[in-house]
């Protein structure tokens, strides 16, 4: 009888690659393009080498664990995983099997939704194969020992994700987490997923898609199997219990071989690597110099500065831009610096393609820019448009009071000037005039909309809408 009752099972192994200098048994660079430029005796295995550990790679390690809630290992014990494949040219991997450096832990999706880690350990990674062309219609493989060797983080979760949409949110969760702990380098580091998927039609028999690289290629390569096993079903083909490898050019997976079990690898354990312990005092001091994790500032930032949950996720969950966000709040009132950070600065960043790495302006910027806006020196539009040219200037930002000042974008408030404004909107528009006065209210907002138009959007909203109506009426 089956543990499961749910439509469809998903389970992740996700390599994460650490941020070192170096590799994890080696001095090696873990940053060079020139293939095979950066490897060595020991990043090989050549007979006579000797791996040593690289002391920044555990300590990563370990706040990875202590953030996804694991209970820490006393001992830091290393196996090889043997097998023979061009990846790994010393014919086994050093990894860890026996027991993981973290276990039992946990990764919170939302207030009832929880995913089980199962294990993380760590782990070197095995070469890079070029394919030309596909997968599959490749005439050969070029192989990158460049990466062989570099230092990786194993996430194992437990089959408890329910929809590729689940595990594409449980990944964006993950990479926030290493982002705030800053043992992930986004733009140079690699992060796969190896995901096990089965359906209850098929009886739950297991299938594993290997190295699938991005959060929409989760998501896709995981629509696509749960798509072809309940396909193979109703044309009554038996799935079987094997690795998949997923073709991004193609869309879709396509059978490497059957799945091996671990007594496959004929796991031993390293004799050229000795326990390390890992002490309770190990563990308080990474404890004591964890950031706050986003899912705590969440909570802080509605409790304390009274914001919109939605406002609080989307700002926590990117941690440059909660970073900005607590530096702004300081001068600003934080519901408003949140509006505005959450809205218009994503806004244009998203319209732009600029990245958080590339951004120029700083909260300095900001903060004269809202000020501006909290005391009704500039109207929102004229906000907005400031947004827009400081993130546009790239690396030569600007004073926004100063382009103010100097374009005469402050307020309009005087009342004649708006009256006069008001009347040369009210004669040009004599239609919608007619239809506001037959009771079309979105007649209206038309001519509210020419009055700003006029007003080069300076004209404070409030008195145009008094003034218009007044006159209307």
């Amino acid at each position: 009888m089956s543990k499961f009752t749910t439509d469809t099972v998903i389970g992740l192994e996700i390599h994460v690659e650490l941020d070192t200098d170096t590799k994890l048994f080696c001095g090696c660079p873990t940053a060079a393009e020139e293939p095979n430029s950066a490897c060595c005796e020991t990043c090989l295995g050549m007979p006579g080498s000797k791996p040593v550990l690289n002391k920044k790679a555990v300590e990563y390690a370990l706040r990875l664990c202590l953030a996804l809630n694991c209970k820490i290992n006393p001992s830091l014990i290393f196996s090889r995983k043997t097998y023979f494949y061009p990846d790994m040219a010393k014919n086994y991997q050093i990894t860890q099997y026996e027991e993981p450096l973290g276990k039992w832990g946990s990764l919170p999706l939302d207030e009832k939704t929880s995913i089980g880690i199962t294990r993380v350990h760590i782990e070197e990674d095995p070469a890079a194969l070029v394919h030309p062309g596909s997968m599959q219609s490749s005439p050969f493989v070029l192989v990158d020992y460049n990466r062989s060797g570099r230092p990786l983080c194993e996430v194992v979760t437990e089959p408890e994700m329910t929809s590729p949409e689940q595990a594409r949110d449980f990944m964006r969760r993950l990479i926030t987490i290493l982002n705030y702990l800053e043992i992930f380098d986004q733009q140079h580091c690699i992060i796969k997923a190896d995901a096990n998927i089965s359906i209850k039609d098929s009886g739950y028999t297991r299938v594993e898609v290997k190295n699938i690289t991005g959060f929409k290629e989760i998501e896709r390569a995981l629509q696509y199997e749960i798509k072809r096993q309940r396909d193979a079903v109703k044309s009554k083909e038996k799935i079987i219990f094997e690795t998949r490898a997923w073709d991004a050019e193609q869309g879709m997976t396509f059978s490497l071989r059957s799945k091996e079990s671990e007594e496959d690898y004929g796991y031993i354990l390293d004799p050229d690597l000795v326990p390390i312990d890992i002490t309770q005092e190990m563990i308080a001091h990474t404890r004591k110099n964890m950031p706050e994790l986003a899912h705590d500032r969440i909570k802080r930032y509605i409790s304390q500065h009274k914001i919109p949950e939605i406002d609080a996720k989307v700002i926590a969950e990117e941690r440059k831009l909660a970073e900005l966000f607590e530096k702004v709040a300081e001068e600003i009132d934080p519901v408003l610096a949140a509006q505005w950070l959450r809205r218009e600065l994503v806004r244009v960043m998203n319209y732009t393609q600029t990245s958080f790495e590339q951004l120029k302006i700083d909260e300095t910027h900001l903060i004269e820019l809202l000020g501006m806006v909290e005391k009704r020196e500039i109207t929102d539009a004229v906000g907005k448009k400031l947004m827009e040219k400081l993130i546009e200037a790239g690396d030569k930002p600007f004073s926004p009071r100063e382009h103010v000042k100097r374009e005469g974008l402050g307020v309009v408030s005087d009342t004649a000037a708006i009256e006069k404004l008001c009347a040369e909107a009210i004669a040009e528009n004599a239609q919608a005039v007619k239809e506001f006065r037959e009771g079309n209210e979105k007649s209206f907002n038309y001519i509210v909309g020419q009055v700003m138009k006029k007003s080069r959007g300076k004209a404070a909203p409030k008195e145009v809408n008094e003034i218009l109506k007044g006159m209307l009426e």
